[in-house]
């Protein structure tokens, strides 16, 4: 089944994710991709965008990662106050103790932008179809699994408590092929592109 998964699902999943990311980095980004596992997702995006410079962390540094990797907690993130243009979650944070943490590490470092891809638990069977996506998906892996998946209403009130604004909100991602997709796609996955920075109003009172 891990197999099926890989050939007909992932890697194509894969692709898609990187026409979505790659038309939303900034030009001339330096990336940093929190949880990057092996780097395959940054190393495509690069490949679409040869303008971008990505660089990753994670808990574990696999053999083999196509790029650079720094070990970290899964907490504290190991770089300066805006060290990077953008910080980049890619199905990491309902994998996070402490996801509200980490998204608040990921605001400090990040000067420009947040992107997040994840989970929402909406729908019909939502929580049940996105554990079986998690086990198949990462279960081979040795990955945790703690199931923590929010609906869409708690990543919104999230994002407002950070101060993060929401800039591009995308719900349809098309990430498997028909029929797949009518129960592993229809909103269940997001991709939000979120701006760090002060909104005008508040520049223009000098905050």
């Amino acid at each position: 089944m891990t197999r099926v998964y890989y050939e007909l699902i992932s890697r194509r999943r894969a692709r898609v994710l990187r026409d979505h990311l790659a038309a939303l980095i900034p030009p001339n980004a330096r990336v940093l991709d929190v949880g990057c596992g092996d780097g395959l997702l940054a190393s495509l995006i690069m490949e679409a965008r040869p303008d971008v410079a990505i660089s990753g962390i994670d808990v574990l540094k696999q053999p083999h990662a196509r790029i650079p990797v720094t070990v970290y907690n899964g907490e504290a993130i190991p770089f300066p106050d805006g060290g990077f243009d953008v910080a980049l979650f890619v199905d990491v944070l309902h994998h996070a103790a402490a996801p509200l943490a980490l998204l608040r590490e990921a605001r400090r470092i990040a000067r420009a932008r947040v992107i997040i891809k994840d989970h929402n638990r909406d729908g019909f069977a939502a929580g049940s179809i996105l554990r079986f996506m998690d086990w198949l998906g990462n279960s081979p892996y040795g990955i945790a699994l703690p199931y923590n998946y929010w609906p869409e209403r708690r990543w919104r009130a999230t994002f407002a408590e950070l101060d993060l604004t929401i800039v591009d909100y995308r719900a349809r991602l098309g990430l498997y092929p028909a029929p797949i997709g009518w129960i592993f796609d229809r909103s269940l996955h997001f991709i939000a592109l979120l701006d760090v920075r002060p909104n005008a109003l508040d520049r223009s009172l000098g905050r």
